[in-house]
């Protein structure tokens, strides 16, 4: 059997948390898939492990609470890379169709042992990796389950995620001012603009190489400085960020927004 990473570790864990999926929702569990860095192929030992799972319908009070148990569980597992997950439970009526975006779905945030209602996973961003690049864990193929995003909406989604969340840094940057969101800023913002040229969702390693080709020389070094401050965001998230590297990040932001990348023909 292929196994779904290259590490043991987050491969036990990984199966670990599909059973006890499983064993919570039952007849209602559809699916299980990477998506993010582990489906895109480009990951290491710092990436976050993004997954989705899809279940039949609306979750209900009793699947919620067992799910809050049973991720506090996993949580708790000897192994860094259980607290490395992320992901939502889409049901699959919502995940087929692509208007419903920005639909709340039950969302367990990177570092965190619990759900919480968020539309952080609901995009045509997240459906277009799940159904052309996710690695299934569990349940059919993904891309029975998704119907096909076009690049047009694509790059429509993901410009105005670079303005409206742009936006929302330079209205309230102080949320913000911490070396884990000051490097995620940097490395998201490269990513976004590499993946409006192409019309299809890349990485942040592609994108950051990309910019530094790209982009200004002059925010190479910037983009560097973010590239290596990923390791260990837990720490990173409680520490201040460098504020001349803040200020450069926010002026990246502006760019972004007022400057955007041509999209290919």
């Amino acid at each position: 059997m292929q196994r779904p990473t290259p590490y043991p570790e987050l491969d036990t864990v990984l199966e670990t948390l599909v059973t006890s999926v499983k064993a919570a929702l039952g007849n209602a569990f559809l699916g299980a898939y990477l998506q993010g860095s582990f489906a895109v192929g480009d990951f290491d030992r710092h990436s976050d492990v993004d997954f989705v799972i899809v279940v039949a319908d609306e979750l209900d009070d009793a699947q919620v609470n067992a799910l809050q148990a049973m991720h506090a569980r996993i949580y708790r597992l000897p192994s860094p890379w259980a607290q490395h997950l992320e992901g939502s439970y889409f049901p699959a009526a919502i995940l087929r169709n692509n208007s419903r975006v920005a639909v709340p779905l039950w969302y367990l945030d990177h570092g965190s042992q619990s759900l919480v209602m968020s539309d952080h996973c609901n995009t045509l961003v997240v459906r277009w990796i799940v159904r052309e690049q996710g690695v299934p864990l569990a349940g059919p193929p993904p891309a029975t389950l998704v119907d096909p995003v076009s690049a047009d909406a694509l790059r429509e989604e993901i410009r105005a995620t670079i303005r409206d969340w742009g936006r929302q840094i330079l209205r309230a940057p102080e949320r913000y001012r911490n070396r884990f969101y000051q490097t995620y800023i940097v490395l998201n913002y490269c990513r976004m603009m590499h993946d409006l040229v192409n019309g299809y969702p890349g990485s942040k390693r592609a994108g950051a190489a990309w910019a530094k080709v790209t982009l200004d020389p002059a925010w190479s070094a910037l983009i560097d400085r973010a590239w290596d401050g990923r390791p260990n965001p837990a720490a990173s998230v409680r520490e201040p960020a460098d504020p001349t590297d803040f200020e450069s990040t926010l002026r990246f932001v502006r760019f972004a927004i007022e400057s955007p990348p041509q999209a290919r023909a």
